[in-house]
């Protein structure tokens, strides 16, 4: 995929988020790995809304800005889930209100965030790790990702909001919006007894879907 169409998407997806509430302001930002180890991301304090195409930040594999705005302070979030996992090609961070509501209850399990409550929750984003609260840009954050190991691509940061990665772009994307109905389902059902996926259930899905899942028992 061309350098300019990987700007077209990027601006494409980012307009299609805010539009539909998923991120507020100038918040959230979305990155994109090329071919040569340097990746395309978002620009600090741009409303993903009115992204432009030329003004995106392009870094080299080092992390090191080569053309065009300042990039995202969460450039330390973003490269330590690229360097701790293989398979991510995209990379989006919102501040969803849902996730981040979620990211706030005091029942949430740091290993799985929500349980399984749907077939395509498990599909497309695993089991959802909660790290705790870092500063918007705080480099510590890079070490928190890197302590998950690449074993998930979706992750919550508490007061904060979600970061998930793909292996493209809308793949990533639809992770994000699965995970973000996935919290609203848990909100809506909270304290109501609802009832999720069975242990056999989820391992059905595993086997039928290739899925590989952190271990852990809901």
């Amino acid at each position: 995929m061309s350098d300019a169409k990987i700007r077209e998407d990027i601006c494409r997806f980012g307009r299609s988020l805010f539009e539909r509430g998923l991120t507020p302001g100038s918040s959230g930002n979305i990155s994109v790995k090329l071919g040569d180890g340097g990746w395309l991301v978002t620009p600090t304090n741009a409303s993903l809304g009115f992204l432009d195409p030329a003004r995106m930040s392009r870094l080299g594999p080092d992390g090191r800005l080569l053309s065009g705005d300042a990039p995202t302070k969460e450039v330390p979030l973003h490269t330590a889930l690229y360097q701790t996992r293989g398979s991510a090609g995209a990379i989006v961070h919102l501040h969803s209100t849902h996730s981040v509501a979620l990211s706030m209850l005091p029942e949430i399990d740091p290993r799985a965030a929500l349980p399984p409550m749907t077939p395509y929750y498990l599909m497309k984003c695993g089991q959802t790790a909660l790290l705790p609260y870092y500063r918007p840009g705080d480099p510590a954050v890079a070490d928190a990702i890197k302590g998950l190991a690449g074993k998930y691509s979706s992750v919550l940061l508490a007061n904060h909001g979600p970061v998930v990665s793909g292996d493209t772009l809308e793949a990533a994307v639809f992770a994000m919006e699965e995970l973000e109905e996935t919290a609203k389902l848990y909100l809506l059902l909270r304290g109501l007894n609802p009832r999720y996926l069975s242990p056999e259930q989820v391992a059905d899905l595993t086997k039928v879907f290739g899925l590989t899942l952190p271990e852990h028992e809901h």
